[in-house]
C-alpha cells in the first residue's frame, strides 16, 4: 500500500497540473470503489475549479474555488496517470466501451481498471486506474472536513510541529509493541509499515519493544525516543526526495517509480548481513500484527 512518501509524491504531481484548472468533465466507469461514489458526484465536480491539492496522512485532499473537497485514497493499487493536451489527440479514434478508457495504452490493462476520469480546461485529462478496487474517493464540503468519517480521528503530521514530547504524551501507558504504535494512525499518521522498520532499525530501538519504556518517569521523552522521532522524519523526507518505494503496483502520476527501495537497511532483507558500520549481525523477520517486521537483533535492542 502506497505510504505518506508516495502519496505525497503523487500530490506533488497532481499539484502541479491540477491547480488552476477547471474540470470540464468527469466519467465514473462503476458504482464505486471501496464504498459506492457520493451522488452526482459528476455534476457537482464539473465546472470546478482546483484551488490546491493537499495530503493528510495516506489521503489526498483536492480543494475547488467553491468550497468542495473531493477525497482520494489509493488504496493498495490505485494511481492516477495525467496526459497532456498534446497526448490527448493521439487517442481519439480509439475505440473504448463505456466500462473500459481509450487510455489503456498508456494507464495499463488495457483500460479495464480504468474507473475515474477528469477532463480539464486545458484539453488534458487524469485517469484513475485501481486494478484492486480497495481506493477510496468522497466528495463533502470544506466546513465538514473536521467531522468527516475519514479523517477526524487522524493524529499528527510526523513532518509538521510533531516532537518528541509530543510523541511522549502518546506513548504513556502503552504496553503496545513501538512497531505496533508506530503503525496505529491514532499515535501518528503515514509511517507505514517500511518506514517504521527502517526508522526503528536506525534508532537501534527493537520494533518490540513496549512502547511505555520509551518515556521517563517524569513524562520525558527518552533519548531513545527522541532519536526514534528524529529518525522517523529523517527517513520520510529521504523516501519522499527520491519518489518513495517501489513496490507492486505503485508508480508516481507521470509512471515513473520510486527508488527508496535502493535505500533499504533492513525492509525485505532478511538473513542479510546488518550495515551499521561495526555490527555484523543478520537481518531477521518476525510478524507483528499480521506485518512483516524486520529487524537486527543485535544492534536493536
Amino acid at each position: 500500500m502506497p505510504e505518506l512518501p508516495e502519496v505525497e509524491t503523487v500530490r506533488t504531481g497532481l499539484e502541479q497540473a491540477w491547480v488552476g484548472r477547471t474540470i470540464t468533465q468527469v466519467t465514473l466507469r462503476r458504482a464505486g470503489l471501496r464504498f459506492p461514489f457520493p451522488d452526482r458526484m459528476e455534476q457537482r465536480l464539473t465546472g470546478q475549479t482546483i484551488a490546491q491539492v493537499r495530503r493528510r496522512a495516506k489521503y489526498l485532499l483536492i480543494d475547488t474555488t467553491d468550497g468542495l473537497v473531493f477525497l482520494s485514497h489509493l488504496g493498495m493499487s490505485g494511481r492516477y496517470t495525467l496526459i497532456t493536451p498534446l497526448e490527448v489527440p493521439r487517442y481519439s479514434e480509439v475505440d473504448a466501451s463505456s466500462k473500459h478508457s481509450k487510455f489503456g495504452e498508456l494507464t495499463g490493462f488495457e483500460g479495464r481498471h480504468d474507473h475515474m476520469e477528469f477532463c480539464f480546461d486545458d484539453g488534458s485529462v487524469a485517469v484513475y486506474t485501481d486494478p484492486r478496487r480497495f481506493g477510496i474517493a468522497d466528495l463533502f464540503e470544506r466546513a465538514e472536513e473536521p467531522i468527516q468519517s475519514l479523517l477526524e480521528h487522524l493524529g499528527p503530521e510526523p513532518l509538521e510541529n510533531w516532537t518528541a514530547q509530543d510523541a511522549a504524551v502518546r506513548c504513556q501507558g502503552k504496553r503496545s509493541p513501538i512497531k505496533t504504535t508506530l503503525l496505529d494512525q491514532r499515535f501518528v499518521v503515514g509511517v507505514g509499515n517500511i518506514y517504521a522498520c527502517e526508522a526503528l532499525h536506525r534508532s537501534g530501538i527493537s520494533p518490540t519493544l513496549p512502547t511505555h519504556k520509551l518515556v521517563r518517569k517524569d513524562g520525558k521523552p527518552t533519548k531513545a525516543l527522541s532519536d526514534l522521532v528524529e529518525h522517523i522524519k529523517d527517513v520520510l523526507k529521504a523516501a519522499i526526495a527520491v519518489g518513495g518505494s517501489t513496490l507492486n503496483d505503485f508508480a508516481a502520476v507521470d509512471g515513473t517509480l520510486g527508488y527508496f527501495g535502493h535505500h533499504f537497511q533492513v525492509y525485505g532483507r532478511e538473513d542479510g548481513p546488518c550495515l551499521k558500520e561495526g555490527c555484523n549481525g543478520t537481518i531477521e523477520r518476525i510478524v507483528q500484527s499480521n506485518r512483516s517486521t524486520f529487524l537486527c537483533p543485535r544492534c536493536q535492542k
